[in-house]
């Protein structure tokens, strides 16, 4: 549930919570610890609101019990402001400690834990409190939370309020803390699988219990899992929303509104189904253990396989940068040792490369190449440090079939013009159809005589255009003249056209 209410936190109140981690960063942090393990002592003593003196007095009990609390050289009030300043505490003024005229004049501040700044205390007492023998799996909390299933369907039909709230509790603090320990076990379990090139001993000595402790959570999980499933069916047949009714009824938190707490028990629940029940998004969580406890297992066995060819080969890691290291120590010169590192470990000198910016007015030259905007480095120059070329022009390669072809086909379309010409020297242009051949070929001609014409005494002359079969004249002419085409009717409004063959021409 905390990881759920953490994922709709925005990025501002992130942001403020990670400052209460400041202390941890900074130089004295072990004493700033200590002073907010003081300050704990006395919250345990119901002393919540307590001053500069009251901290220095729970430091020096603190000091008789542990050898490692540091010596306060002053500053505890200052120490205490930073906190105040970092969220962890509160601070409030108080006159009332005031004993005398001096005291009251001086500020009388006194601090407790905010209520973020507790949890960011204990998180940080966490981690140093965590142990890597700690890590376990629970299998026996499955009889536990299937008696609790029960009990809970049974206080539904009751409608034992209370009873239902106690159970329902007792269900999401196992869960959590079951989840949490499933983690922690399978992170503790890839870092000894990870570490286990160093020092084997340690996998060795316990690769007995550890399988021996996972075989026997599988097969826990999969006698339990069935009735789990069954029972939490059987607590939603009894009235899901009337359960969790009475259980926000019976939760006496004063903080938090009906609706609120409604609303937080039905996240518990569906946290709670997600476990033992499946849907149409996927397996359960607990199918999920299941299945990551296996291939632990799998993982575990084959790394067990690994260890023991090693250790009877004798061939591993560390023997084999032994050996290195006595090939590099035996090596002839320093030259020799350096291109033998760097042929095992694959080193390579650093090549330094300078390229232009494209826009170089943009750049400042004052500017240090840390500031300098990037620029694209082409690949063959980060490769081999040449720039790179356009290269060589492709070879032209010939197509003879290709050629051939255009050859026949310009020789096809020669042809079919020159019998369009004759047709054309033959049968005129006037009084039928021209086909398009004949079309474009006394169009080409025309455009010849058109563009041959030539202004006299302001005005344009006939023009004479010809190819080697026929000859078309343009002239000038009152009514004009129109052809009749295959796509239409071609109008010549001042012209008229005369066509004639070519004399001398040659036989196609």
């Amino acid at each position: 549930m905390a990881e759920r209410r953490a994922l709709e936190l925005d990025p501002l109140a992130v942001g403020d919570r990670f400052l209460l981690f400041n202390f941890t960063r900074r130089d004295d942090h072990v004493v700033y610890l200590w002073v907010l393990r003081a300050v704990d002592r006395l919250r345990e003593v119901h002393q919540v609101q307590v001053d500069a003196e009251q901290v220095a007095g729970a430091l020096d009990e603190l000091s008789r019990e542990y050898a490692d609390v540091p010596e306060l050289d002053g500053g505890l009030r200052d120490r205490l402001d930073r906190l105040h300043d970092d969220g962890v505490l509160l601070r409030f003024d108080d006159p009332s400690r005031a004993g005398s005229l001096v005291r009251y004049r001086n500020r009388q501040s006194v601090y407790q834990f905010s209520e973020l700044g507790y949890w960011a205390y204990v998180s940080v007492e966490g981690v140093l409190a965590a142990r890597v023998q700690d890590a376990n799996l629970s299998r026996l909390v499955f009889s536990d939370i299937l008696e609790d299933l029960r009990g809970l369907t049974a206080a539904n039909r009751a409608g034992d309020g209370e009873q239902i709230y106690r159970r329902l509790t007792r269900l999401d603090s196992v869960l959590e803390d079951m989840g949490r320990r499933s983690a922690r076990f399978h992170v503790t379990l890839g870092e000894i699988m990870q570490t286990t090139e160093t020092s084997p001993e340690v996998f060795l000595q316990h690769k007995n219990a550890l399988l021996t402790h996972m075989t026997e959570f599988t097969a826990e999980l999969d006698r339990y899992l069935p009735r789990l499933s069954e029972a939490v069916q059987e607590v939603e047949a009894t009235g899901l929303a009337t359960l969790l009714d009475r259980a926000a009824r019976a939760d006496d938190r004063p903080f938090i509104d009906h609706e609120g707490r409604l609303e937080e028990w039905r996240r518990r629940w569906a946290v709670l189904r997600a476990w033992f029940t499946r849907d149409d998004d996927g397996p359960s969580r607990a199918d999920e253990l299941r299945s990551a406890t296996r291939v632990a297992v799998s993982a575990v066995i084959a790394l067990l396989r690994q260890i023991t060819e090693f250790q009877r080969g004798g061939v591993n890691h560390a023997s084999q940068l032994r050996h290195l290291a006595h090939w590099v120590w035996d090596a002839p010169d320093e030259d020799a040792a350096h291109a033998l590192m760097g042929a095992a470990f694959n080193l390579r000198s650093a090549r330094h490369l300078g390229v232009a910016h494209d826009d170089a007015e943009d750049i400042s030259p004052r500017a240090s190449w840390w500031d300098a905007p990037g620029v694209e480095v082409s690949v063959p120059l980060f490769r081999s440090g040449r720039q790179p070329t356009p290269g060589v022009p492709a070879p032209l390669r010939g197509n003879r079939g290709a050629q051939h072809e255009l050859r026949k086909r310009q020789a096809a379309a020669r042809a079919d013009e020159r019998r369009a010409a004759g047709d054309l020297a033959e049968d005129g242009i006037h009084g039928r159809v021209l086909d398009e051949t004949q079309t474009r070929v006394l169009l080409k001609l025309m455009t010849k005589a058109l563009e041959g014409r030539t202004v006299v005494a302001g005005r344009l002359t006939g023009g004479v255009g010809s190819d080697d079969a026929l000859l078309i004249r343009l002239v000038p002419a009152d009514v004009g003249s129109t052809v009749r085409t295959a796509h239409g009717t071609l109008h010549l409004p001042g012209l008229r056209v005369e066509v004639n063959p070519r004399t001398g021409r040659r036989k196609p």
